[in-house]
């Protein structure tokens, strides 16, 4: 039987990076370094989407099975709070990656960035919030 429990480190490992990478690009733009942005936000989409391709084969069926939340009281309403948001959002940000992507490598610039406003901050508290909900499961309240 093939050991899964390395995938929830690399997940969170990911996500972590992403978060990193999106705060990144978002300051090279601030200061116009276009070609810099467009680079580690590509980046952050690669290690997002390797994040996503990762985490679906750890929950496929069998493999990585079940994990319970072990805390209680105030720490289980806030590890749920989190988790629910962040898995809502975690589905409404995929498609506004995409086209934020798209608009952006095809030269769509002010379309680009109407969107890009609202993508940031909600991709970003994804990448975060996944961290948050790995250190709760499997570091703080295993």
């Amino acid at each position: 039987m093939t050991d899964y429990s390395i995938f929830p480190k690399i997940n969170a490992t990911l996500n972590g990076c992403s978060a990193v990478l999106l705060v990144i690009g978002r300051a090279l733009i601030a200061r116009g370094k276009v070609a810099a942005h467009r680079a580690v936000m590509i980046t952050a989409f690669v290690t997002s989407s390797l994040f996503l391709a990762s985490y679906l084969y750890y929950h496929w069926p069998h493999h990585g099975g079940i994990v319970y939340f072990h805390g209680t009281g105030w720490t289980r309403i806030l590890y749920f709070t989190i988790l629910t948001s962040h898995t809502i959002l975690a589905i409404v940000v995929v498609p506004m990656v995409l086209i934020t992507l798209t608009r952006g490598l095809r030269g769509q610039f002010d379309r680009h960035r109407a969107i890009a406003r609202w993508t940031f901050p909600i991709w970003l508290y994804v990448s975060v919030t996944g961290v948050i909900v790995y250190l709760m499961l499997f570091q703080i309240f295993p």
